[in-house]
């Protein structure tokens, strides 16, 4: 049944009617203590009350429900839908605290408390001690099971009718865990705690079945559900069994058999669901296999009871939470023109869908539908039309789900509710709770019993009330929203109602188009309602722009649908009229008029809107706007009188063009008066301003499209007038006079503004113009009449620029090149511009008469010039760019080449010029050979001009005239830029091969003009001879770079003098430095000379360092004393404490800690102290060096042996796994042979021997042998074996590689077996030899390196190896060192006494 008064809910026999005809026993309300309710209100009436009612219902008893201690904070909703839920007059006060921000769909869902149903549970619980509410089912009536075994059957009018049961059958069965009603509503179940199911008949209160044994004993009942045939039902039991009860009535007396269909010993089942078959759906096929779905802990089933019992579907659940309970829920779903039915299935966050169908064949087909996902826990699950879900998840959220689309229609809090969990009887508390741990943890969620649907009706039940859910017609979701004055998304819904895209609409019914009109009517209503909402709320006092914010805020809104509905006599004759109460509402809706103006979508405006419309943007100023509209505006609507009056005064041209043509089929006038605007600073020759610019531009726009047969601004010109417009067009330009000319005028003034205004565009237009022309004669005479006014205008005139002058012939020279070209123009004409252009005399525009004289050359076809003459007269006037290309015509590429050079803009473009003309291969031999003579002769310009690209061109096309171009260069500076750059290693560039004298050439220039680059030059070049080196570099002073050559040539001694000297050098500038005041001193780390000393001793230390390696002991003294010496006898010249001091002792230690690599300690101080400057016994100054030293020696000790504690103890390590894996026994995989496939004992008198490898596999000697599977000595004990399974590919073949992962063992066993006739025990004799061959062992290695990471001593090989420089060959592969391993070793702390 239905209980909302939903216009759709008519095929259903309403359950009022059903309980009429019943013959009802009456209740005693004394015995049982029940308060009376004299007009207890109807379902219908609690959903289809007003909410804003005053009069709230009061429960008789309020000590026992306190309403004011409830959470009034767990109503809110996320889309007001739940605001009209429950006490009217609690929400009125709590209403301003409610989000405002309403979704797309609205409320969908009303969600109201069942007050009767309500107070009797309350009143039942503390009166007669009915016990708390554990269970609620609807079908006819609506039935609550109590914690004391009571069941309490209400109608519709939610007036109590039964109360079955007593409390001494509660004290003996417990509490009601599960009920259900049959479909007809004559029969009511009810499971109890303590595992007994009872059956009642709801006619007259008769107690029909007390069942005992259908089930194991000690077992809570979770479900009991009726089935569509009325003598079959379900059960569910807390053991997780599941089982059919099939009711029997024989010679009167009532039976049930039970049939276990699941045991809970396979997979405790916790959700039993049979698909029960609305009235209008009882015929249905698949009814007749009486289909259940079942839900375990790991996976669903859907069975069928009849004809005979049969699996027809398991499905496995993806994972999940192991507390998330499943849920189960069918409906018939309309699928592609047919009814089937489908069912959902949840658990945890996710949604499945499976369609059940029946098969021509007679067999059911599963089919699985998308699945919904959504963020939560869901606890319940059920459909309340065949689109539309309804879930609530564990935080008691409830969401209403569109299923097609997947959308969440509205978000509800039932917190208040309070709903009922099943708990305790999942744990089966009421028989000592023997139930597992994974269904006690289910059910801690479980309140299957709570929430029971029908007939697109949801029930829910809290511990101290009950709440019935229905979807709310389309037009009180759009009455909801208008209570709350939320009209903008009431428009938006309703419109969401009119296109047919609202979810889970209910109420609107017939064809498309009569439920297209209802929901016009009620939009129609709704903007009404809204207008006056809008006045009525209208700010009285503060500012101008609150006002304007608040109907900015409605009026469009109200235009935009008016236009949707296309109700425009809505719009201007009832919504405009109110809103003229307001002079703010006026305003904003003539302006929130213009972009649906713009637009198109409002053409033709009544004449008061529109003189409305003229007059507020003319007085507010907003002309652009203005004029905007009236030229998307139907002119017929317009007051012509007014628009042209208010467009002069305003300067609105584009408006007055369209009024003008649209209106009076008049193009010219508009003209005039663009002239009118631009000719006075035309013609007085004045810079135009951005105004006349504009205007100008206009005008060259709408003479274009009048020629081309268009309309200004927007459209087309009718095709009866494009001939006419276009001859007027052209009257107007060619007149020679203007209407009110002056004898000052110059003739034909309009071609002149237009020339003088912008040439180049106004050719443009008449080209695209001239194109169009094809066979019309009055135009082809328009065409030449133009240009001969064009000539005589230009051509006689000193006036136009160079420019103007021939873009005006390039323009002529277009056109007679046409192919159908009509035009005639004397071709003496084009040699007096030539000569114009060409004039040698005239310096200004240069570059412009050059680009208008090679535009007109390219325009060719009938413009020939004499070529000879042309070249002349371009030489003479240095048109570099025409000689060019004169020249190229007669491939005279050499002589393009003195173009570039001579041309100033382009001269650096010659490189790529010559370059791309050198690799062209369409360039013969000869003309190439000119080119690169004429390169030559200007080699010393190219050089100077780029020295790069220069040495770029000769090293890719001149390289065996090296020595020839530098022979040619005179300047030394440009010689030494030149030789650096062409013998400059590039990317891209073979070395060039040169001589090695020009090698030294560069050197020797390089010691001249960059000796900073000198030592780069003789690190990276190799081409120069080692004695002519060291002495260009010994002329030239260059001690650092003879020391480099002297080190190659292998004089150490000499080399080390070399960089000595610089030292002393700098030490003495150092020393100088230091005698000068501290304030003309930098400060110590931006000292230069203190910075190029650092350098100098990092050099020669390091040189010392490199050449001491291949030196005996007394030749590395040599080196190092003399270094020493100079660095001592530097502090000892610094007569007084400075702060240069200081540095020169951490320098000598620096040459201290360097030198103790290679000279012994003793010696070291043995030369310390024999220096005069220590020999007075001060040895407190050097206690500083000699610590240094020793701080140097204890950490290389420190360093030393850690390094050998680490490799002890990798090698102890090592050896004792290997010794552990070697010593491990064997275990075969099978107890046959690989190759012969027969049982290692194949014969019981035969002793024979097999070999088990550590990979499990297991052999006979005979079958290894015969696929040669060993080496080694045969027949001996020490013979070596490979598995024949894993060394083979696939086990055929020859043996291969075998897998170092697998296939060799790291202990081989040779195993001889005697067996005796005992079948049981058989004894065996064992020799087992020991050994690793080499591929064992470099398979222990690999297992080693993968199970444990790299070893130390393996990292350790890796940092000396990379310090080396040297390749290090890895024997097994080694992962990369992290950031964070660091060897933290550092010296001993100095102990001070």
């Amino acid at each position: 049944m239905d209980m909302s008064r939903s216009p759709d809910a008519g095929t259903l026999l309403g359950a009022s009617a059903q309980l009429n005809v019943m013959d009802m026993d009456s209740i005693d309300d004394k015995e049982f203590d029940i308060p009376q309710v004299d007009t207890p209100p109807t379902l219908e009436s609690i959903l289809s009350q007003v909410e804003d009612e005053e009069d709230a219902f009061v429960l008789e008893d309020t000590c026992v429900m306190n309403t004011d201690n409830m959470d009034t904070h767990s109503w809110d909703t996320s889309s007001l839908a739940s605001s009209d839920s429950g006490d009217p007059a609690h929400l009125k006060r709590k209403r301003k605290t409610l989000d405002l921000n309403t979704g797309v769909h609205g409320s969908v869902l009303r969600l109201s408390l069942l007050k009767g149903i309500s107070a009797q549970i309350v009143a039942a619980a503390d009166k007669v001690d009915a016990g708390l509410p554990t269970a609620i089912t609807m079908g006819g009536v609506i039935a609550v099971g109590t914690s004391h075994g009571l069941a309490l059957v209400f109608d519709t009018n939610q007036a109590l009718r039964l109360c079955l049961g007593t409390k001494s059958t509660g004290a003996e069965f417990g509490a009601i865990s599960a009920i259900s009603i049959n479909h007809d509503c004559t029969r009511l179940l009810c499971g109890f705690a303590k595992g007994q199911i009872t059956m009642w008949d709801l006619a007259n209160g008769k107690l029909l079945r007390t069942i005992t044994d259908a089930h194991p004993p000690g077992t809570a009942i979770l479900h009991v559900k009726f089935t569509d045939d009325p003598t079959l039902a379900v059960c569910n039991d807390s053991g997780g069994s599941v089982f059919e009860l099939a009711f029997r009535r024989v010679m009167g007396m009532r039976s049930c058999d039970s049939r276990c269909l699941f045991s809970g010993s396979k997979g405790e089942v916790c959700c039993v669901e049979p698909l029960r078959a609305p009235p209008d759906f009882r015929d249905h096929p698949i009814t007749q296999y009486c289909l259940l779905a079942m839900a375990s802990l790991t996976k669903i089933l859907v069975i069928g009871l009849k004809p005979q019992l049969n699996v027809w579907m398991t499905f496995p659940y993806s994972k999940s939470d192991a507390s998330s309970i499943p849920q189960l829920a069918w409906q018939f779903v309309p699928v592609q023109k047919t009814v089937n039915p489908i069912l959902a299935f949840s658990k945890g966050d996710t949604v499945h869908f499976l369609l059940v169908k029946k098969e021509e064949m007679g067999t059911i087909h599963v089919i699985k539908q998308r699945h919904l996902h959504l963020s939560c826990d869901i606890i319940s699950l059920n459909w309340i039309n065949g689109r539309t879900l309804v879930l609530v998840d564990s935080h008691e959220k409830l969401q209403v789900v569109d299923r097609p689309t997947q959308e969440i229609l509205e978000t509800q809090d039932l917190e208040q509710v309070q709903l009922v969990y099943n708990s305790r009887h999942f744990k089966s508390l009421a028989t000592g709770g023997n139930v597992s741990q994974a269904l006690a943890l289910v059910g801690e969620k479980a309140c299957y019993q709570s929430v029971s649907s029908y007939a697109g009706q949801i029930l829910c039940l809290g511990t101290k009330s009950a709440h019935i859910m229905a979807l709310r017609t389309w037009k009180e979701r759009i009455d909801f929203l208008l209570k709350k004055e939320h009209f903008v998304e009431a428009l938006s819904l309703a419109w969401s109602f009119h296109e047919g895209t609202a979810k889970a609409v209910v109420g609107l019914q017939g064809d498309p188009q009569k439920r297209k009109g209802v929901v016009v009517n009620k939009m129609v209503e709704t903007l009404l309602q809204f207008t006056e909402y809008a006045l009525k709320k209208c700010p009285e006092h503060g500012k101008i722009q609150l006002m304007e914010q608040h109907f900015q805020d409605v009026v469009p809104v109200l235009v935009d649908y008016c236009l949707l509905l296309q109700k425009v006599d809505l719009l201007f004759n009832q919504l405009y009229v109110h809103l003229l109460e307001n002079a703010v509402a006026k305003g904003v809706f003539l302006e929130s008029l213009e972009p649906y103006i713009i637009t198109y979508r409002l053409g033709h405006l009544p004449t008061p809107v529109i003189r409305d419309l003229l007059s507020h943007y003319h007085d507010n100023g907003m002309m652009d706007s203005l004029e905007r509209c009236i030229v998307h505006l139907d002119v017929t609507s317009l007051d012509i009188q007014q628009v042209v009056q208010m467009c002069w005064q305003n300067q609105l041209y584009d408006a007055m063009i369209y009024v003008f043509n649209r209106g009076m089929n008049d193009y010219i006038t508009p003209m005039e008066k663009l002239f009118a605007v631009i000719s006075p600073g035309v013609k007085e020759g004045r810079s135009l301003t951005d105004k006349d610019v504009v205007m100008g531009n206009k005008l060259l726009v709408y003479i274009s499209c009048c020629l081309a047969g268009r309309a200004y601004p927007l459209g087309d010109i009718p095709e009866d007038l494009v001939v006419q417009v276009k001859n007027q067009v052209f009257e107007f330009l060619i007149r020679l006079h203007s209407g009110d000319s002056s004898e000052e005028e110059e003739v034909f003034p309009f071609i002149h503004t237009l020339l003088h205004f912008d040439t180049r565009e106004f050719l443009n237009v008449l080209a695209m113009t001239f194109d169009d022309f094809k066979n019309d004669k009055q135009a082809l005479e328009y065409q030449q009449r133009i240009v001969d006014i064009l000539l005589q205008v230009m051509v006689d005139s000193p006036d136009f620029t160079p420019s103007q002058v021939g873009g005006l012939f390039t323009f002529l020279a277009r056109q007679l090149a046409k192919r159908n070209n009509t035009l005639f123009v004397n071709r003496k004409l084009f040699d007096q511009v030539l000569e114009f252009l060409c004039c040698p005399d005239d310096d200004a525009r240069h570059a412009e008469r050059q680009q208008v004289l090679l535009e007109l050359l390219q325009v060719g076809g009938v413009v020939q010039f004499d070529e000879e003459r042309l070249l002349a007269l371009a030489e003479k006037a240095k048109f570099y760019q025409i000689c060019e290309v004169l020249f190229e015509k007669k491939h005279l590429y050499d002589s393009i080449v003195d173009c570039y050079l001579k041309d100033p803009l382009r001269k650096r473009e010659v490189f790529n010029y010559i370059h791309d003309l050198l690799t062209t291969p369409g360039c013969s031999s000869e003309e190439k050979h000119k080119v690169k003579h004429k390169v030559l002769q200007h080699v010393q310009d190219l050089v100077s001009m780029d020295p790069r690209k220069s040495a770029d061109l000769i090293q890719c096309h001149f390289k065996d005239e090296v020595p020839v171009i530098i022979s040619e260069i005179q300047d030394d500076q440009i010689l030494f830029r030149f030789l650096s750059c062409l013998l400059e290693p590039r990317e891209g560039f073979s070395s060039c091969s040169v001589d090695q004298e020009i090698h030294e050439l560069l050197l020797d220039l390089l010691c001249r003009f960059d000796p900073q680059q000198l030592l780069n030059f003789l690190h990276t070049s190799q081409h120069y001879r080692l004695e002519e080196a060291i002495q260009i570099a010994e002329k030239y002073h260059c001690n650092e770079a003879t020391a480099y050559l002297l080190e190659k040539k292998g004089d150490i001694h000499g080399a080390f003098a070399q960089l000595l000297q610089i030292l002393k050098e700098r030490l003495h500038v150092l020393t100088s430095e230091g005698e000068e005041p501290a304030e003309r001193r930098g400060e110590e780390d931006g000292d230069p000379a203190r910075t190029r000393l650092q350098d100098c001793l990092k050099n020669i230390i390091s040189f010392c360092n490199r050449t001491c390696q291949n030196l005996d002991q007394q030749q590395r003294k040599e080196l190092w004393f003399p270094l020493l010496d100079t660095m001592m006898v530097s502090q000892k010249e610094m007569k007084e404490p400075r702060h240069s001091s200081e540095g020169l002792k951490k320098m000598t230690l620096e040459v201290l800690n360097s030198m103790s690599i290679f000279i012994s300690l003793p010696a070291i101080i043995q030369q310390i102290l024999q220096d005069p400057l220590y020999g007075k016994g001060k040895l407190a100054e050097i206690q500083g060096l000699i610590l240094g030293m020793l701080d140097t020696f204890s950490y290389e000790q420190t360093l030393l042996e850690t390094t050998t504690s680490l490799l002890n103890h990798d090698l102890h390590w090592s050896l004792a796994h290997l010794r552990s894996a070697v010593r491990r026994g064997l275990h075969p995989r099978q107890d046959f042979c690989n190759i012969c496939l027969q049982n290692y004992k194949r014969r019981q008198d035969l002793s024979e021997q097999i070999v088990v490898f550590s990979c499990g596999h297991l052999y006979h000697v005979q079958c290894l042998q015969q696929k040669e599977c060993g080496w080694g000595a045969a027949s001996e004990l020490l013979q070596q074996w490979r598995c024949y399974k894993c060394s083979s590919h696939g086990g055929k073949g020859r043996p291969t590689e075998p897998n170092r992962a697998r296939t060799t063992s790291l202990a081989q066993s040779r195993i001889t077996s005697t067996h005796d006739s005992i079948p049981v025990s058989h004894g065996k004799k064992v020799a087992t030899v020991v050994s690793l061959d080499l591929q064992q062992e470099l398979s222990w290695d690999e297992t080693r390196s993968l199970y444990r990471g790299p070893s130390r001593l393996s990292i350790l090989s890796e940092l000396s190896q990379g310090q080396t420089g040297e390749p290090a060959g890895r024997p097994f592969p080694v992962q990369p060192v992290p950031d964070s391993c660091y060897l933290k070793l550092c010296p001993p702390p100095l102990l001070e006494e």
